[in-house]
């Protein structure tokens, strides 16, 4: 898999994407990419071309599928945004932004059910 492609995103996304990979040490010759038509909503478009991306990571058996978007290239990008998400959070759990969110998100819901849990209580 190749970056120097446009993919059509802001040049600030795809330089944070690059300098993640090199920061995590991934080897983008590893990566296997394909292509399948997508499903669901998207009409014509979406029926006839084969835009569902499909990448996987051998070394760390990693494997993400993405049909977000009409655009191959767009679903690329974002496929390998994700990709790039989970095997952070295998290799470097502590440096991982999708899991400090995915923290940030279950105090919250915590918080909010030891309130409503008070609330009901009191009652």
């Amino acid at each position: 898999m190749q970056l120097n492609e446009d993919f059509g995103v802001a040049p600030s996304k795809l330089e944070d994407l690059k300098a993640r990979i090199v920061r995590l040490k991934i080897d983008l010759r590893l990566v296997e990419e394909s292509f399948s038509r997508g499903g669901g909503k998207g009409g014509q478009k979406v029926n006839k071309t084969s835009n569902r991306v499909q990448l996987a990571y051998p070394p760390l058996d990693v494997r993400v599928a993405c049909q977000r978007e009409r655009k191959r290239s767009l679903n690329r990008f974002l496929a390998l945004r994700e990709l790039v998400d989970q095997i952070e959070m295998k290799i470097s759990p502590e440096t991982s932004e999708r899991l400090r969110e995915m923290e940030r998100l279950r105090r919250r819901k915590a918080r909010s059910r030891a309130r409503s849990a008070e609330k009901h209580a009191a009652g």
